[in-house]
């Protein structure tokens, strides 16, 4: 998982890091049944990578990615 990461999203590595791990610790047993795999909120500043690592994450674990846009919120009203 890291290693297909790794190779798709550049600058990133410590992100994936963190992320390889929690799921790993998450499939191996290490976490409440009832809960789900992870829950992640990827925040930071436009064209770091983001979106391209939520969603390399969830093809190479071959599930359905989730997205919540939340730029409305940056808008001031």
């Amino acid at each position: 998982l890291e290693r297909d990461l790794k190779l798709t999203v550049f600058g990133q590595d410590a992100a994936i890091d963190s992320l390889s791990t929690a799921i790993k610790l998450s499939r191996a047993g290490l976490k409440s049944p009832d809960k789900p795999v992870g829950s992640f909120l990827f925040a930071g500043p436009t064209g770091v990578g983001k979106t391209e690592a939520a969603r390399q994450l969830a093809k190479a674990m071959g599930i359905e990615l989730v997205r919540f846009d939340m730029s409305e919120y940056m808008e001031r009203h």
